[in-house]
């Protein structure tokens, strides 16, 4: 996959009604923090595009970037953010629910959980809503400089054994630093929209 274009077109809040159209959507969701907009900057290779802060819980609204004027990525607010008050947690969770309730052209999420750490409740709670909303999850872990790479096969073990052991589950490392990973979203977002290698 080569880049050559990429566009924020969207941006819709708490009351926005979603965009309509005929190209494929990849969506994000992961918890604050854990490495959503510097994963969708690696794969835009732009830096600093989708914006990234040191405070969690920075988008709060769900953000669609046009890619190649051939699909979108779908940034979803990030949950799980500590500070966040009841109302806002429960008007976020009513966004990310409606956008998967009504998103005729998805085609994969994309759930973000961190490589050095189990995942937690909220990883959990988020991966069986997907699945209960009829989506397999992709499982990106992220942070993968984080490691040493004698550690990294034992953590990819532990967010398998964590998630329920799936046969099919996918799952990728991956490393906004070293853009270690990004070759094989690449060939996995091409084989998944049907495109040919150049």
């Amino acid at each position: 996959m080569v880049i050559k274009s990429v566009n924020l077109e969207t941006v819709c809040g708490i009351t926005s009604d979603f965009p309509v159209h005929d190209l494929p959507e990849i969506a994000f969701a992961g918890k604050s923090n854990v490495g959503k907009s510097s994963l969708i900057n690696a794969l835009m290779n732009r830096n600093g595009y989708a914006r990234t802060s040191s405070k969690p819980g920075k988008t709060q609204t769900i953000n669609y970037y046009n890619i190649n004027d051939a699909m979108y990525f779908v940034d979803l607010p990030g949950y799980g953010y500590a500070t966040a008050n009841v109302q806002v947690k429960a008007e976020w969770g009513k966004m990310i629910e409606k956008y998967l309730n009504t998103a005729g052209s998805l085609k994969a999420i994309f759930l973000l959980i961190d490589i050095r750490h189990d995942p937690g409740e909220n990883d959990l709670d988020m991966y069986k809503w997907i699945r209960h909303n009829g989506y397999e999850p992709i499982v990106i872990a992220t942070k993968l400089d984080k490691l040493k790479r004698s550690e990294v096969k034992g953590k990819l073990e532990r967010i398998r054994t964590v998630l329920g052991n799936k046969e099919d589950l996918r799952l990728f490392p991956f490393s906004s630093e070293t853009k270690q990973g990004r070759d094989e979203l690449y060939d996995f977002l091409d084989e998944l929209l049907g495109n040919t290698p150049e």
